[in-house]
């Protein structure tokens, strides 16, 4: 539980980071906005595909994306 915490925490911070808005990053994956906003509450987990989209996005590893 504390990885998926983690995770949720590290991707509101490089979404601040980078000045995008929840649903700018939602249609930049594909997804809709609430699928976005349930990875930033922790309520679920990324795709594979979109862990790497979102590697990709921010210009980080997946390790970073998760510790």
């Amino acid at each position: 539980m504390q990885e998926l915490y983690q995770l949720s925490v590290n991707l509101k911070q490089l979404r601040e980071q980078y000045h995008f808005t929840l649903k700018e990053v939602a249609e930049k994956l594909g997804i809709t906005y609430q699928s976005y906003h349930a990875y930033e509450r922790g309520l679920t987990v990324p795709t594979l595909q979109n862990f790497i989209k979102l590697a990709h996005l921010y210009e980080v590893s997946l390790d970073e994306l998760v510790k």
